[in-house]
């Protein structure tokens, strides 16, 4: 009796041993109970293409925004998460041939167990059609792109990733209020619903008139949108080696898709699929009091109708930085 006894108590010691060193053996290190500064620098872009035979030696039309800089801070302590941001005056590409961009970007994102949902609003109005001046004769090579500062084009995404791997944090993979320890890996899909497109508010069609096809009704279109709805699987994979940091995130999928163009006033809709791309990057230095961060994420959509396509990529780059403390703890009163 006190050899079976011996037995269950080693046996209830291995057990317990065993679950302390599962919770023990957990991948990342959490920070939600301190306050965690950083600030980041970089720029977000929003370029698109159409491709149509439009003549012999013309069938892609480039069409690319100005971009700023844009600096954040942020500050991140428990649930509340916080973060600034400022366009720096001046542009990366000269305003003389690629005119100005005024950009919002808002969006929120938050985490409930295996799954992140993150939910994003794009406007970028202002846009330049690069080396017009092949089909336009009052342009020059000194002055060789088509200014549009009308043209606008609009993104609204809500997207879910939900993780086979229930160790797989985000938060983790960003690196701010957490980072992994060990390396780790996990397949995931990605619900993603859009809403998406290109226009010039009425006025303008989106191809220049030279180009424009008279048997053709799209090609004379004033904007083109979609609605999509679908599911992206991908892989996930991050690298820890010391203090250094390596993520990517990449899927490929398909998505149904509602799509319009409106041409004075013919609106003409259809029904199809699109493929679907999802990228992420983030590489750094990460330490449990300071991290340093290169972050960027693509983001691409398309639109077609038979051989007139739209093709377009989000993206953004940018350096973060930062710093974890911890709270001040209040001093107790003495009686």
């Amino acid at each position: 009796m006190k050899a079976l006894q011996n037995k269950l108590l080693l046996l209830f010691i291995t057990v317990s041993l065993f679950s302390f060193s599962q919770v023990d053996s957990l991948p990342y290190v959490r920070y939600k109970e301190k306050i965690v500064w950083y600030t980041d620098i970089g720029f977000s872009t929003a370029p698109f293409k159409v491709k149509y035979p439009f003549t012999d030696d013309i069938s892609t039309l480039k069409y690319k925004n100005n971009m700023s800089a844009v600096l954040g801070i942020g500050v991140s302590y428990k649930w509340f998460a916080l973060r600034l941001g400022i366009a720096l005056p001046g542009t990366i590409r000269p305003p003389s041939r690629y005119g100005r961009t005024q950009y919002y970007d808002l969006g929120f994102d938050f985490s409930v167990k295996r799954a992140f949902f993150d939910v994003d609003l794009h406007v970028y109005n202002g846009y330049a059609i690069k080396n017009a001046y092949r089909w336009d004769d009052t342009l020059t090579n000194l002055r060789p792109n088509e200014l549009r500062p009308e043209l606008t084009s609009i993104s609204f995404s809500i997207n879910t990733w939900i993780f086979k791997n229930h160790h797989f944090k985000m938060s983790a993979f960003r690196g701010k209020t957490a980072h992994y320890v060990k390396d780790i890996h996990s397949f995931y899909i990605k619900p993603t619903f859009n809403v998406h497109g290109a226009g010039s508010n009425g006025k303008d069609p989106l191809i220049p008139y030279q180009l424009e096809d008279t048997n053709q009704t799209k090609t004379s279109a004033h904007s083109i949108t979609a609605v999509d709805l679908g599911v992206v699987p991908g892989m996930v994979y991050v690298k820890r080696w010391k203090s250094f940091q390596v993520g990517i995130m990449g899927g490929v999928g398909f998505v149904m898709q509602s799509k319009f163009y409106l041409a004075d006033s013919i609106t003409r809709g259809f029904f199809g699929l699109a493929p679907r791309f999802d990228v992420k990057f983030i590489a750094g230095y990460n330490q449990p009091r300071y991290f340093v961060m290169f972050v960027s994420d693509f983001d691409n959509k398309s639109i077609r109708f038979n051989d007139l396509a739209y093709r377009q990529t989000f993206y953004n780059l940018k350096i973060v930085g930062g710093i974890r403390l911890e709270p001040r703890k209040k001093k107790k009163r003495e009686d």
